[in-house]
């Protein structure tokens, strides 16, 4: 919530003074932003048990990281900050058609805070290379993640060649491991997508091949509560999996009676206590608490066929294609186990899966709505180009709007916001609805 700062009009000749100032001074000390700290023992927030919560506080995100003494670097660039209490929110403007809406002014958007009225006093574009976006990107590749991994990381690769000199990416893989922290450096961000590849074709130390935990929602609550922090400008995820963590998350809407996809009970036995070993302690609304407090804008990128939406007996037929399919071990089993696993799937057997699959994807897009991102389906491998492009192409056509409060309490308190555009009932905003203001002594 720190950009540029706003004033009462009757301050705005001597606050275009202190801006040009600031220009000046960035101007003459080019070079001297300070880099990022790096951030150690990623992940900790999630280690951290309720007794511990109460003896000392998380993490906050938007918490500045002291794990590390900053220092001038070559990887940054000088980039024009004043610091301010500024409310800012990354909208979307589409028409009628869902084309964005481009040339709106401060004077086209009308914005409500609980109702209240509020002007707005900073608008930018969202390919002003003057606001540096922080991008992290988490990469599921676990073995489900296999057909698609290899274009994924292509499109991942020409992503990053597309970005501005000015944004920041960190990698974040579904094993909870920040792979490469925060970096401009395209070449580094690139080598460190190229060693997935390794890790799956078992190119790495030892020579058999590695893959993600499905750790995905982990990997994300640990960005969310350790990656940004408040001099993040504009903090975005892009999350690429296909989410079967949910199963294992506190209060999860999906059925954990895994027995009818067993051999024998011996079987089912196993699959149960497994399921009990991998249960978390978070929930689908903590993540979605921990991405309002981030200020971030999720967009998440599913691989594999869209269940979301569609009748249940295509959802049925879209899951055997998957079980026959799309599965690494199915292809290798013996012809008597073929028959086995073709006898699990009938349609009575494939409808509770089916249904899982709908609602995982479904928790999926909620996170990401609620950000004001979206989700998009990787249905075939050579969509990923595609996707990624897209992703970039809705970072760049978003407006940063930007507002001081009128009310100034510093609660604590999550306050609602309501943007829209003066005059145009057709447009729709697509945008983050809340935010938290500062806590005391903030």
């Amino acid at each position: 919530m720190h950009l540029f700062e706003v004033m009462p009009a009757r301050h705005w000749k001597s606050a275009a003074l202190s801006v040009l100032l600031a220009i000046f001074l960035c101007a003459g000390a080019a070079g001297q932003e300070k880099e990022r700290p790096k951030l150690k023992d990623f992940g900790s927030s999630l280690k951290r048990s309720q007794s511990d919560e109460k003896k000392k506080p998380a993490a906050k995100p938007g918490a500045k990281r002291t794990d590390q003494t900053s220092a001038p670097s070559s990887d940054d660039i000088d980039v024009l900050k004043v610091e301010t209490s500024l409310v800012t929110s990354d909208v979307l403007v589409l028409d009628a058609r869902g084309n964005p809406v481009k040339g709106l002014t401060e004077k086209d958007f009308l914005i409500t805070e609980d109702g209240r009225p509020q002007q707005v006093g900073v608008l930018t574009m969202g390919d002003n290379v003057k606001v540096p976006r922080t991008i992290v990107l988490i990469i599921d590749y676990s073995n489900s993640q296999f057909p698609f991994i290899g274009n994924s990381i292509a499109a991942a690769k020409s992503l990053v060649d597309k970005l501005p000199p000015s944004d920041r990416m960190a990698i974040v893989t579904d094993d909870v491991e920040m792979i490469q922290d925060f970096t401009r450096d395209k070449e580094k961000l690139k080598g460190k997508l190229n060693s997935l590849l390794d890790r799956i074709s078992g190119i790495n130390k030892g020579g058999g091949r590695q893959f993600g935990k499905s750790q995905q929602y982990s990997a994300l609550l640990a960005t969310l509560n350790e990656a940004f922090i408040n001099e993040d400008q504009r903090p975005i995820v892009i999350f690429q999996t296909d989410g079967d963590q949910l199963a294992y998350l506190r209060n999860s809407p999906l059925t954990s009676d895994l027995s009818a996809f067993s051999y024998d009970k011996k079987m089912a036995e196993r699959l149960r206590k497994r399921f009990e070993e991998l249960r978390v302690d978070f929930s689908l609304d903590d993540i979605c608490r921990a991405a309002e407090k981030a200020r971030a804008t999720i967009y998440t990128v599913v691989p594999g066929h869209q269940l979301l939406g569609r009748p249940l007996a295509e959802q049925i037929a879209l899951t055997r294609v998957y079980y026959t399919e799309s599965s690494l071990s199915f292809r290798s089993v013996t012809p008597e186990q073929r028959a086995q696993v073709e006898a699990l799937l009938t349609d009575e057997k494939l409808k509770p899966a089916a249904e899982n699959q709908a609602k995982i994807q479904g928790a999926l897009a909620a996170v990401a709505n609620s950000t004001g991102g979206w989700t998009m389906f990787l249905e075939q491998p050579d969509d990923a180009e595609r996707i990624y492009s897209g992703i970039l192409d809705d970072i760049n056509h978003r407006y940063l709007v930007g507002y001081y409060p009128t009310n100034k309490e510093h609660d604590g308190k999550r306050r609602r916001l309501e943007i829209s555009v003066r005059d145009h009932p057709e447009y729709n905003v697509v945008g983050r609805r809340w935010y938290f203001a500062p806590a005391a002594g903030q």
